[in-house]
C-alpha cells in the first residue's frame, strides 16, 4: 500500500437477504486530501462509510489505517481511532440544546456533575472558528434543516476526528453556505485532516474535491484524479450506458392559464417565542405554472409548505382549486413510515380510496397493481413491494414519496426539496414527473434550496427572508445575485 495512503479498503463484500450492497469494493485514500465517493441511489456508498465507521460489518475484506489493520465492533472504536461521520439522516437528540448535543457523550467535568459553562464555550469556539453559525443554547427541535446539519459537523469536530466522513452535506445548504463549508474543508485539509465526500453533486466534487471513486450497484468502476476529468466522464461512469434524460421547464411551455391553481392572502403563521414564521404572505400560482421558493433554511419555507397543506394554523385566506399533494423537505420523519413495506408507503393517504379498498378490506390485487406500475415509472431498487422503507437507500425512499403523491393527480402540488440527496439520475426523473405534472395542469410550489434547481424548472422565483416575501421575478429576469441578495435580506423588490 502507498506511504501516503491514510485509509485502504481492500475486497469489501456486504451481503442483505435481496440484495449484495457491497461487491468487492476497493478504495484508497490518501492523507491530507479530500477524496469524493459518488455513484447512483443504490450503488453502496452508505453501507461503505458505514463500515468504515464501524456501524455495519463486513461479511468479506480488509480495512487498514495508516498501513495498520483494523477492524471495529462499533462507532465508538471508529471514533477511538480518529474516525467521524456527519450522516445523511442527522443523528440528534431533539429535545437538547446544540451544546448539550454537540458534546453528548464526552461531557467535560466530573463524573456526577458535568460542566456546563465550559461546554458551552467550546461549542462556541468551534463555531467562531470554523464558521460554523449556530446558537448553542437553541433546542435542536426549533433548529432548521440547515441549522441541524452544522450541529452534525461541530460533533464531529468536537471530538477531534482526523479523518471525516461527510455524507451529502450540502444538501441543505445555500450556495453561500455551501462556500463557507468548502473554506472550512479545506482548512481543515491543510491541517492534515483526510476528508470522504459523499455527493450527487458532480459541480461540488469538480470543484472541491482531490480525486474521486464511482460506485455503480456495489462495485468500484473507477477511480480519478478531478484535475484529469470532467463532470460529463463522472456522470457516464455512474449510469453506465443509460442515457439520463435531463427535462428543462422550457420544454414544457408556459402559459398563463385563466384559473388560479393556488392564491395566499396575508397569510401569517405564529413562530416560537412570539414571532411570527411568515408575515403577510401574498402569492399567486397558476395552473400549469411552476412557483419556485427561494430563501436561506429556516426562513418560513417549512411553515409555507405545512400551511399551504393544511398542517399548521395560519392566518388569512389560503385557496386551492382542488386536490393538494406534498413532498416533504423530511422524508424520514414526515413522509414514510420506516418499518413498513414500500407497498404501504406508496398506499399511505389513498387506502381509503375505492380503486384499493371496500368498507371491510384492502384490494391486495389492486394494491399490488399499483405498486408495481410506481416501482416501474419510478425505476425503484430493488424493485420489491415487500422490503420496508427503511432498507431503501435515500434517493429511493425520496422515488417512493414523490410517486405516491403525484399517483393522487393533484391539483396544487407542494414540493419541498424534492431531490436532495438523490444521484442525477433520480434527480432527472423527478424533475421529469414534475414538469409532467405542471403540462396536465398542476400548479406547483416548488421550494428548494438548491438555486440552479429553481432557474432550470420554474417560471417564476419567489424569495423568503425572516418571514416575509422579499421579491418574485420571472425566471427570465432572475439571477444569482439578486436572488442570493434577496436571501440574505440585502434588498428588496
Amino acid at each position: 500500500m502507498p506511504s501516503t495512503a491514510a485509509i485502504a479498503l481492500r475486497g469489501i463484500v456486504k451481503r442483505y437477504p435481496r440484495v449484495i450492497a457491497n461487491d468487492g469494493v476497493d478504495l484508497v485514500v490518501d492523507k491530507g486530501t479530500i477524496h469524493a465517493v459518488i455513484g447512483e441511489n443504490g450503488a453502496g456508498k452508505s453501507t461503505l462509510m458505514k463500515i468504515l465507521y464501524g456501524m455495519v460489518r463486513p461479511d468479506e475484506g480488509s480495512i487498514e489505517l495508516a498501513g495498520r489493520p483494523v477492524r471495529f465492533a462499533s462507532p465508538r472504536e471508529a471514533i477511538a481511532a480518529g474516525i467521524g461521520m456527519v450522516h445523511q439522516h442527522f443523528m440528534l437528540v431533539r429535545p437538547l440544546t446544540v451544546y448539550e448535543n454537540v458534546v453528548l457523550g464526552q461531557e467535560p467535568g466530573r463524573a456526577l456533575r458535568w460542566d456546563r459553562r465550559q461546554a458551552r464555550s467550546e461549542v462556541s469556539r468551534l463555531s467562531k472558528e470554523y464558521g460554523i453559525a449556530v446558537d448553542p443554547e437553541a433546542r435542536v427541535a426549533e433548529l432548521s434543516v440547515g441549522e441541524e446539519q452544522r450541529v452534525e459537523i461541530l460533533k464531529v469536530l468536537y471530538r477531534g476526528a482526523r479523518t471525516l466522513i461527510l455524507d451529502e452535506p450540502t444538501a441543505v445548504l445555500t450556495p453561500g453556505e455551501c462556500e463557507e463549508l468548502f473554506a472550512t474543508l479545506r482548512r481543515l485539509k491543510q491541517a492534515g485532516s483526510t476528508i470522504l465526500f459523499i455527493s450527487h453533486k458532480l459541480k461540488e466534487v469538480m470543484a472541491l474535491c482531490d480525486r474521486v471513486t464511482v460506485m455503480r450497484r456495489g462495485k468500484t468502476v473507477g477511480e480519478k484524479a478531478c484535475a484529469e476529468t470532467s463532470r460529463e466522464e463522472l456522470a457516464r461512469l455512474m449510469v453506465g450506458d443509460m442515457e439520463i434524460a435531463e427535462s428543462k421547464s422550457s420544454d414544457f411551455r408556459y402559459e398563463a392559464a385563466p384559473e388560479t391553481a393556488l392564491e395566499l392572502e396575508s397569510v401569517c403563521v405564529a413562530g416560537p417565542h412570539g414571532r411570527r414564521a411568515l408575515s403577510e404572505i401574498s402569492l399567486s400560482v397558476a395552473a400549469g405554472e411552476i412557483l419556485g421558493v427561494a430563501g436561506v433554511e429556516g426562513n418560513g419555507q417549512r411553515e409555507l409548505a405545512q400551511a399551504v397543506c393544511g398542517l399548521l394554523p395560519y392566518y388569512g385566506r389560503i385557496r386551492r382549486a382542488g386536490r393538494a399533494a406534498y413532498i416533504p423537505e423530511d422524508r424520514h420523519r414526515c413522509g414514510l413510515l420506516l418499518c413498513a413495506p414500500a407497498w404501504e408507503n406508496m398506499l399511505l393517504g389513498r387506502h381509503r380510496e375505492r380503486e384499493f379498498s371496500s368498507p371491510l378490506s384492502l384490494d391486495q390485487a389492486a394494491i399490488r397493481r399499483y405498486g408495481r406500475a410506481l416501482v416501474s415509472d419510478f425505476d425503484l431498487r430493488p424493485p420489491d413491494l415487500e422490503q420496508r422503507a427503511a432498507a431503501f437507500s435515500g434517493g429511493n425512499q425520496q422515488k417512493i414519496v414523490v410517486g405516491r403523491e403525484l399517483s393522487k393527480s393533484p391539483r396544487v402540488l407542494v414540493a419541498a426539496h424534492p431531490t436532495r440527496g438523490v444521484d442525477i439520475g433520480a434527480a432527472a426523473l423527478i424533475h421529469d414527473r414534475i414538469l409532467r405534472a405542471k403540462a396536465a395542469g398542476c400548479g406547483v410550489l416548488l421550494i428548494s434550496a438548491d438555486l440552479d434547481e429553481l432557474l432550470a424548472l420554474c417560471d417564476r422565483i419567489a424569495v423568503l427572508y425572516s418571514g416575509r416575501l422579499m421579491g418574485v421575478l420571472p425566471r427570465g429576469q432572475a439571477n444569482l445575485e439578486t436572488l442570493g441578495r434577496w436571501m440574505a435580506g440585502l434588498e428588496q423588490a
